[in-house]
């Protein structure tokens, strides 16, 4: 019934009905005029014939459109976006319509003093921009002129965050040029807004798509100066805001841009003093560095599917670290294993500080070299990795030009690896020597260069070293007396004060000690004889200084807003002996993909003390993201994911676990079958004896993980099967109900001879279980079991398996198994997975027999068997088969079965005949 049926009543006041409907339209009782305000849809539909009625009607809308109560404004502002269609269906004149009457209605609304009458008006306003009934000429001269006016500064601060808020959300629907040169700067001038902090937070909230309406251009140019200030604000909403939004602003950004000024600031966010704001930094830490993956370095595509594609590396010369390093490329599926396998062994020389040098500049140098690959100049390798991590000091930078000239020694360039190769010197990797021709022999040239320089080393290098403690000491004091305030609040701001205070305490120590400097340049003078105790000193200081400074540098990093650090301090050295195995963990978590910091606090997300200090759930989010960034950092450097994706597959949490689960076999395909037969399946074996929360998210992907492993990896799994069937909860139905649908597809992955070993014996034990859904779907599991044997010519294992479906089903003494052997029939006839000699001559024969079965459910589903199947096929209906006559005096049976359902059934025509088949039988007949 239409809403303005009472304008039909033939008699009312003795009026027409369009007089009628002017005349409750300005009535002076409000519900009247709701009433027409709420039926303008049907007015229109019944006037739209006629032109000079529609014009009524029009006029009689914008007159009401100016009432006085606020009841009747909301109601008709809810019936424009209907109106709209209708007319744009129904009248060629709609664009002149819309444009004249109906959107300068909606634009006068977002005025209205009435809150409930603007909020409609709103909301109407983008289902019109939605549905893309608005044109281009009424949104720049219309619409965004009245969202200019209400955001303006000198507007009130309710219109102003409510226009703002449009201006966010309408920024996705309209065209680039629009946004950017109309709305764009007053969102610039918004995110700035020192009054109100509810518009700045609607700003940051809604930065990221404001990025993406614009483009890169426009966001690296007008946008990323703001959001840094919206990161920066004292209102930690805002902060929390920009964290949430980080990603989004990210995929608009150039991977320069992307590298060099969201990476620090969004430290400064994980490091933030509020509570929530690093929560929600580390919530979006995972999809941040997921914005980096470069598909030509990972060799790692997405298809337009959705389905992840692997191709082998291009060669390319942009493998190191961004500062600009240039690494080539080994080609091909590179893997972790692949590099370290094909080196050469090389000899290295003992390390000699060169003159001019300091001591700190040469143990900063063996910290840097953090190349994954093999790299082309290591002199450049080193320094790219230390412009990563820290800024080079001037020391440094005239290192950097003495050894173009190659004065250097070799050994003072070690490569990744060599970390791990303490003892012998010829065991030790060297990327520079692998991929350069072999240099010659220069040792007696290094003795005398010892000698010459012997004396002058100590002079040399203690005025820089000074130097460099002096302003280590300040800078530590300085982030010292910063993190005073907040000691007492956050337990992370008190670990890093105990830090700053023991490398400070280091540093007092340096100045003091530095006339022992000399028996170093001693050390160095024996090493020269013993190459491979050269190695191992050369080791022990490098990790004397090189895990505290790179600890204290990112503290300095995150705790200095003024001045954004890549990575480590250039000015901090400390002589505390550690431990070379935590160097070399340390080492191997080194990349060249994202920034190292990003990956640190990724890595650190699985911290205990994470927990306590950031988000209960923060070991869950860092698995969740995990896939994402393991595809960034590619197969390649695996490594330094490994050990947290231990640590997350044993946490006490069974939904940090799940959630691997559940993503196991993803994160499978993106690192290929031997570093998943290495890594995953020990972990994956892990889960199959876990919670059942846990097992499911195996079970789900199933098939997907095991078609990735090689096939004798595979059939390890066959007798771990059978614990699926088993649950922690037996009224878990859904478990083993799964557990059916992946055999299914499972079935493809084994020899016949394996499946009937195994899976066949599941499959009956499904089929016996107590829950209907479960057994529906193992009979199809059945069923495809069957059609394995066949399709592979096992007649004798599917003939075997047909005996023991007879006994099973068949002579079952409960009706739900003999139901089930008729259902089982009628799916081999229906799918023909068995041959027609081999079903006639062992199936038929005991299905025909269940019509004299005594329970009416098995003689219904033998009726619709034999009815609806089998005499649907062509084989069964031909006058000359042996066993039609069978078939059609059991059919007769049922048909005057004393159950009327059995009778009703049987008597049902085939659903589907074949035409030519039916024709071909009433030719004969």
């Amino acid at each position: 019934m239409r809403v303005t049926a009472f304008l039909d009543i033939p008699g009312q006041d003795n009026l027409p009905p369009l007089t009628r409907l002017e005349k409750y339209a300005f009535s002076e009782n409000t519900f009247n005029r709701q009433i027409i305000a709420r039926g303008l849809l049907d007015i229109f539909r019944d006037f739209s014939d006629n032109e000079e009625d529609f014009l009524m009607v029009i006029e009689i809308i914008v007159r009401l459109s100016e009432d006085a109560e606020p009841t009747v404004r909301t109601e008709l502002m809810e019936q424009i976006p209907p109106i709209a269609i209708f007319l744009q269906e129904n009248r060629s004149d709609f664009p002149v319509v819309l444009s004249e009457y109906l959107i300068p209605i909606v634009v006068r609304y977002l005025t209205d003093p009435n809150n409930q009458v603007r909020k409609s008006s709103q909301e109407v306003l983008l289902i019109l921009l939605e549905q893309d009934l608005i044109f281009q000429h009424d949104i720049e001269n219309k619409v965004c002129p009245v969202l200019l006016q209400l955001s303006a500064p000198d507007s009130d601060d309710e219109y102003k965050a409510e226009a703002v808020s449009i201006i966010c959300k309408m920024a996705s629907m309209l065209s680039k040029s629009t946004v950017e040169h109309l709305l764009l700067p007053r969102f610039c001038e918004l995110c700035g807004d020192g009054t109100l902090f509810q518009v700045r937070k609607v700003c940051a909230a809604n930065f990221g798509d404001i990025c993406h309406a614009v483009g890169q251009e426009a966001t690296e140019k007008f946008l990323i100066p703001k959001f840094f200030e919206l990161c920066s604000d004292a209102v930690w909403g805002m902060r929390k805001a920009c964290a949430e939004c980080f990603t989004a602003v990210s995929h608009s950004s150039s991977p320069g841009v992307r590298r060099a000024q969201l990476s620090p600031l969004f430290i400064r966010l994980v490091s933030d003093p509020c509570r929530w704001v690093r929560q929600a930094a580390f919530q979006s830490l995972g999809p941040f560095i997921s914005t980096f993956a470069n598909p030509s370095r990972a060799g790692l595509y997405l298809r337009e599917d959705g389905a992840l594609s692997i191709r082998p590396l291009t060669p390319d010369f942009d493998s190191g670290f961004a500062s600009g390093s240039h690494a080539p490329s080994s080609g091909g599926n590179t893997s972790p294993t692949s590099l370290t396998s094909s080196a050469k062994p090389v000899q290295r020389e003992p390390e000699l500080p060169v003159e001019g040098t300091s001591a700190k500049t040469s143990n900063f140098l063996h910290i840097g070299s953090s190349s994954d690959g093999p790299t082309e100049n290591p002199v450049e390798s080193s320094v790219s990795a230390g412009a990563e991590l820290t800024r080079l000091s001037p020391e440094t930078s005239a290192f950097s030009k003495l050894s173009d000239n190659n004065d250097f020694p070799i050994s003072s360039y070690p490569g990744s690896d060599s970390w791990a190769c303490p003892g012998n010197s010829e065991d030790v990797f060297s990327h520079f020597l692998y991929w350069r021709t072999p240099l010659p022999d220069i040792s007696k040239d290094l003795e005398l260069l010892l000698s010459e320089a012997g004396p002058q080393e100590d002079y040399c290098s203690r005025p820089g070293v000074v130097h460099n403690n002096c302003v280590a000491r300040s800078e530590i004091q300085k982030v010292l007396d910063s993190l005073q305030e907040h000691l007492m609040n956050d337990p992370d701001v008190q670990a890093q004060v105990q830090v700053l205070s023991a490398a400070l305490r280091a540093a007092q120590l340096d100045s003091v000690n530095e006339p022992e400097s000399k028996p170093t340049a001693g050390l160095n003078e024996v090493s020269i004889s013993d190459p491979s105790s050269a190695s191992d000193n050369q080791i022990t200081l490098s990790a004397s200084s090189s895990q505290n400074e790179l600890f204290v540098a990112r503290i300095l990093q995150s705790t200095d807003p003024g001045e954004p650090r890549n990575g480590t301090s250039d000015h901090l050295e400390t002589d505390q002996r550690q431990d070379p195995t935590l160097l070399e963990e340390n080492k191997s978590k080194l990349q060249d993909i994202i920034p190292q910091p990003l990956l640190d606090q990724y890595v650190s997300m699985t911290d205990p003390a994470r927990a306590q200090t950031v988000d209960t759930d923060i070991a869950k989010h860092c698995a969740y993201s995990l896939p994402g960034v393991a595809l960034t950092l590619g197969r390649q450097n695996w490594h330094c994911l490994k050990d947290t994706y231990e640590t997350l597959a044993s946490d006490v949490q069974w939904k940090v676990r799940r959630t691997l689960a559940f993503s196991i076999h993803e994160l499978a395909v993106i690192l290929g079958d031997q570093l998943t037969a290495a890594d995953l399946v020990p972990i994956f074996n892990g889960f199959l004896k876990d919670l059942d929360e846990v097992r499911i998210g195996v079970l789900k992907h199933l098939y997907d993980f095991l078609k990735l492993l090689h096939e004798d990896k595979r059939r390890d799994y066959l007798y771990q099967l059978q614990e699926f069937v088993v649950t922690d909860n037996s009224r878990n139905w859904r478990f083993r109900y799964e557990l059916a649908e992946q055999l299914i597809l499972i079935l493809e992955l084994y020899s016949p001879n394996d499946v009937y070993d195994y899976l066949m014996h599941i499959a009956l034990k499904l089929c016996a279980d107590q829950v209907s859904e479960v057994r529906w779907i193992s009979f199809k599991l059945v069923v495809a079991i069957l059609q394995k044997f066949y399709s592979n010519s096992e007649s004798a294992l599917g003939l075997n398996f047909i005996n023991e479906l007879i006994i099973r089903f068949r002579h079952c003494s409960k009706w739900v198994g003999r139901q089930a052997f008729a259902f089982i029939c009628q799916a081999v006839v229906s799918k023909e997975c068995v041959p027609v000699d081999q079903f006639v001559e062992h199936l038929l024969p005991s299905l025909l027999s269940l019509a004299s079965d005594p329970v009416p459910n098995v003689r219904v589903l033998l009726a619709k068997a034999l009815r609806q199947m089998l005499l649907a096929k062509a084989y069964f209906r031909n006058a000359g088969n042996p066993h039609l006559e069978v078939i059609e005096e059991t059919i007769l049976a049922l048909q005057s079965d004393r159950d009327q359902d059995v009778s009703f059934f049987a008597a049902l025509e085939p659903k589907r005949r074949n035409i030519i088949d039916t024709a071909v039988l009433e030719k004969q007949n």
